[in-house]
C-alpha cells in the first residue's frame, strides 16, 4: 500500500509550457519525468533519504493541494480548528507525506504504467485521472488521481490506490485522535510522529 502510495506521490514539475497543462498530460508527463530521474541516480535507485525527501519537496508537493487535503482528511473538525491550528495541522501532514512515503520511492523506477484516457469536458473544474501501475503475473493496480483546477493549475486533492482513498484512510484515523485528544492532540500526535521518522532517517 505504502509502495503504491509513494508512487502516487511522484509528481515532479515538467518543462516549461505556454499554458497549464491538461490533468492527464500532467500526470503522465511529471510521472514518467522522475522514474527517469530516480533510473538515471544511483542515490535515488538505493533510497538516499535526505536525496528522496528533497526531490518530493522540490518537485512533487507543488502538484498536490496538501491544505486541501489536510481538511478533507480532518474531516468535520477542520471547522472546529482555529486558523494556527489548520495551520499547524497543514504542516505537520505535508511533512508526515513526504516521510511517509520517500522510503518507497526508490521501487517508482521499475514500475511500468498505462495511462488511461480522461473523460473531461473543456469546462470542468474537478476530474479523476486514472493510471494503472502494471505487475509482471499479476493484475494491474489502479491509481486514481482527484484533481481540481486550481489558480495554480491543475492539483491533486485525493488519490486513491485500489479503490482505496489516501485521505479517507486518514480520516478514519485523525476523527479517533480528535474524539480522545482534541485537535491540539492531534497536532501532538503528527508532531511525535514526524520527529520519530525524522530520528529514524538520523540513524541509517
Amino acid at each position: 500500500m505504502k509502495r503504491m502510495l509513494a508512487a502516487a506521490l511522484a509528481l515532479v514539475a515538467g518543462a516549461a509550457l505556454a499554458g497549464p497543462p491538461a490533468p492527464d498530460v500532467l500526470v503522465k508527463d511529471v510521472m514518467l519525468d522522475i522514474q527517469r530521474l530516480i533510473v538515471a541516480d544511483e542515490d535515488l535507485k538505493e533510497g538516499d533519504r535526505a536525496k528522496t525527501i528533497r526531490l518530493i519537496e522540490d518537485k512533487a508537493l507543488p502538484h498536490f493541494n496538501h491544505v486541501g487535503m489536510t481538511a478533507l482528511a480532518v474531516g468535520v473538525h477542520w471547522r472546529k480548528a482555529t486558523p494556527e491550528q489548520k495551520k499547524r495541522l497543514a504542516e505537520e501532514f505535508r511533512t508526515l507525506l513526504v516521510r511517509t512515503y520517500a522510503s518507497s520511492l526508490s521501487a517508482f523506477g521499475d514500475q511500468k504504467f498505462e495511462f488511461r484516457p480522461l473523460r473531461m469536458k473543456p469546462e470542468d473544474t474537478d476530474v479523476t485521472v486514472e493510471v494503472r501501475v502494471l505487475q509482471s503475473g499479476a493484475q494491474p493496480i489502479p491509481v486514481e488521481y482527484d484533481m481540481e483546477k486550481t489558480a495554480r493549475g491543475w492539483q491533486v486533492y485525493d488519490v486513491r490506490v485500489a479503490g482505496i482513498s489516501l485521505v479517507v484512510n486518514y480520516r478514519t484515523e485523525f476523527a479517533a485522535i480528535v474524539r480522545d485528544k482534541g485537535i491540539d492532540g492531534l497536532i501532538g500526535t503528527l508532531a511525535a510522529k514526524n520527529k520519530s521518522l525524522a530520528a529514524a532517517d538520523t540513524r541509517k
